[in-house]
């Protein structure tokens, strides 16, 4: 009744997923184990010590929740929010949005504060706006990918260690691609993403938090009469986490020496999020980093050189995705179409007020590399043409090769 599983194989050069490490997929046929093998808390062990490197942070506690990204930040916020709790969230694009959803759910009282999408903050206008609204949390989107702009984050944290407030950052789609230095830009809790700059399957969301936000869960923690039997837990009603799944006070207990039994873990995505943070730590960060913006370079050459235009502000362009504005009398979706049914690469639309008005070009991780970027270029460029835009032929890869060959003129 069904056929074997037989996907196409795609460019992926979206904001996520991207495409995964051949070693990544390779590490996920490695046979399973138990999770309380000393063979796999060892592999444990390994991936909370490749996190604080990725994240650059000293934090103990470094590990990931079994999820999509999203599960990360809802796991953070709900484990610190309890009812009634004030929440500063500034908003650039659709993601700060989502922040706001899930601090509400929780019961918070969020305060927005907002700027035009293709832009970010003045950090002076945030911090003005946590001296004003005093929340106990600010949290905040790294790198937008609704509108491929990322917020300078140190000024921010500072002043919230100053004011002692807690500094809970979005780095879903930056972690691995550019710098997320959390103890230096005094960070409380980061959220990364797997499907992004890590080059690893969605399934997992690695994060990290200080003593400042273990505070917050021991203090809310939901045994209160210590280690006991499952069937004599004593629940305090009052600052109760309300999601079992997504307790960061018991997944400490989980991922600690103790190893306190709290889920099964997904054992193939830990061997891949374990082969996908070293292959960024054996490539090393900074060569990493500066990977991504060579070829973020050579895309933007590419586009231009068409007559394209970038949307957004160039000095706050988030390195890893691309915003491209739709030029007049084009159909972006129609455009969108023919690449993946005729060249089998994928690129992105955006979400709000920008749908329909810009595509997202995403340079993450594995998928970000010049076959690809040569690819999507001349691809992008012969559709255009395809659809009677008025753009000049065959000067995108030439622009590029440029960047890659600069010892070479582009024609």
């Amino acid at each position: 009744m069904y056929k074997d599983l037989n996907t196409s194989v795609r460019t992926l050069m979206t904001p996520g997923p991207v495409e995964a490490e051949p070693r990544v997929l390779r590490a996920m046929g490695t046979p399973v184990l138990g999770q309380f093998d000393p063979e796999f808390t060892e592999i444990m062990n390994e991936t909370m010590a490749m996190l604080r490197a990725v994240f650059q942070t000293e934090n103990q506690w470094a590990f990931p929740v079994d999820g999509t990204s999203r599960a990360g930040i809802e796991a953070v916020l709900g484990s610190i929010i309890e009812p009634g709790d004030r929440v500063l969230v500034p908003i650039y694009g659709r993601f700060g949005q989502l922040l706001t959803e899930i601090a509400e759910r929780y019961g918070a009282e969020v305060v927005n504060i907002e700027t035009g999408w293709g832009q970010v903050f003045d950090p002076q206008v945030v911090i003005q706006a946590m001296q004003q609204v005093k929340p106990k949390i600010v949290a905040m989107v790294h790198g937008e990918t609704s509108t491929g702009c990322m917020q300078p984050l140190q000024a921010i944290g500072e002043a919230c260690r100053a004011l002692d407030i807690l500094f809970v950052v979005d780095a879903v789609a930056t972690l691995g691609g550019t710098a997320v230095k959390v103890d230096e830009w005094k960070i409380d809790a980061a959220i990364g993403g797997t499907q992004k700059c890590l080059s690893v399957p969605a399934g997992m969301a690695p994060l990290t938090f200080n003593s400042r936000i273990e505070a917050v869960l021991l203090a809310r923690k939901k045994i209160e009469r210590g280690l006991v039997e499952p069937d004599k837990y004593k629940l305090n009603q009052n600052r109760m986490i309300r999601s079992n799944y997504f307790d960061l006070s018991q997944l400490m207990d989980y991922w600690s020496p103790a190893r306190l039994n709290h889920h099964t873990e997904a054992t193939t995505m830990l061997y891949a999020l374990r082969e996908g943070l070293r292959i960024i730590l054996e490539e090393g960060l900074e060569p990493r980093f500066a990977r991504h913006a060579w070829h973020e370079k050579a895309l933007i050459q590419g586009i231009q050189a068409m007559g394209l235009t970038l949307y957004g502000d160039p000095a706050c362009k988030l390195p890893v995705v691309t915003a491209v504005s739709i030029p007049a009398g084009v159909d972006g979706e129609a455009v969108r179409r023919m690449l993946l049914e005729e060249f089998h690469i994928e690129i992105a639309s955006s979400f709000g007020p920008l749908k329909g008005k810009i595509w997202r070009i995403g340079t993450m991780g594995y998928s970000c590399r010049q076959k690809n970027i040569l690819h999507v270029l001349g691809a992008l460029e012969a559709v255009l043409l395809w659809h009677g835009a008025a753009i000049p032929a065959g000067r995108a890869v030439q622009a590029a090769l440029a960047v890659y060959r600069p010892q070479q003129s582009a024609l």
